[in-house]
């Protein structure tokens, strides 16, 4: 069974555990839209791909599927994921697994206002957001909300382009260079409809942040939540975590899982204030936070390999062990070129 990772970039231990899961039964197939991806070191082939918002995007991944025999479609982008689930269909029709989430809830996952907004219909915690500064004014003036204010773009990952405001006169400075930055950047597509909406004011958490792997099956029914409580971060990513039993997250987690029905990991990223917690984002693929959860015990690669095979997955590969942190290192890879 050969499994093709899309926009792997710097995901190459991803690449590796499905490798391992894979058991030599299978090639592990990695696309990107620059060639100097880190992660296709760990891939038995690689192509590079046109960029994600390119009209011929979806029929150059469809044929490349055809042609390597692909039983299967993993992004680790968010930008990709709504896209490959509009072409969920002509997927369907070749027999090739998208382990993405419905299109609505790609949707709904990549926009971080219609997340906030989908929290509080579902009865979720999440820190008040809004999407204009005259909407922030009016309810500063009602004292709902106060200064520092976090300043960000309505979609995107990793932190880009995240201020911290501590007054009126920053957050006029810091919305307007996080607008400029959405639009010069590959934001730029996501925010094309609602460029005036595109940037966030969010009430900042002052607490203990949470990640959890909320983890669906392939037909999207709930399975188990894994906790980790990081313990530092880096350019939003998170870089050092502990595994936690956290009968409150787990139950939050649970919910999630059984409302959203996504494919796969869910990545959610969580505060704990006075003991609330508070949903902050929604991701519906695997985490920069997946490896602490690895480290524990558990082997969601396996267990999707297995679902894609329709074998039994074990309850070991469901479970981790509490207390056990772990530290991202960084390693280098070596490229030969030439250097004109």
């Amino acid at each position: 069974m050969n499994i093709l990772f899309t926009s792997v970039g710097r995901r190459g231990y991803l690449l590796e555990y499905f490798r391992n899961a894979l058991g030599g039964n299978g090639e592990i197939h990695a696309s990107n839209s620059e060639e100097n991806a880190p992660a296709f070191f760990e891939a038995d082939k690689t192509v590079i791909s046109p960029l994600i918002y390119a009209d011929n995007y979806i029929e150059f991944i469809l044929d490349y599927c055809k042609r390597e025999n692909i039983r299967a479609v993993i992004p680790l982008f968010d930008i990709d994921v709504p896209v490959l689930a509009a072409a969920q269909r002509q997927f369907d029709v070749m027999g090739v697994k998208l382990v993405v989430p419905k299109l609505d809830v790609a949707i709904m996952c990549n926009d971080k206002l219609k997340s906030y907004e989908f929290c509080l219909i579902n009865g979720f915690l999440s820190p008040a957001t809004f999407s204009s500064l005259s909407k922030v004014y009016k309810a500063l003036e009602r004292k709902e909300i106060q200064f520092p204010l976090i300043i960000k773009p309505r979609w995107g990952m990793g932190s880009i382009g995240i201020y911290t405001a501590e007054n009126k006169g920053e957050l006029v400075v810091f919305y307007d260079v996080v607008r400029r930055g959405v639009e010069n950047s590959y934001l730029k597509y996501e925010s094309v409809m609602e460029l005036d909406e595109a940037v966030l004011i969010q009430e900042k958490m002052v607490g203990q942040e949470y990640g959890l792997d909320v983890v669906n099956d392939l037909s999207g029914n709930y399975v188990t939540t894994f906790v980790k409580k990081k313990v530092s971060m880096r350019a939003g990513e998170t870089d050092a975590a502990t595994t936690i039993n956290n009968t409150d997250l787990v139950e939050i987690g649970s919910r999630l899982g059984e409302i959203v029905g996504h494919l796969g990991n869910l990545d959610v990223d969580v505060f704990g204030v006075n003991g609330k917690y508070y949903v902050l984002e929604l991701n519906a693929r695997f985490g920069g936070g997946y490896p602490f959860s690895h480290i524990a015990g558990a082997n969601i690669p396996k267990a999707v390999v297995s679902w894609l095979r329709e074998e039994p997955v074990k309850k070991e590969w469901l479970s981790v062990e509490d207390g056990v942190s772990g530290y991202k290192d960084i390693n280098i890879k070596a490229m030969s070129c030439v250097v004109e």
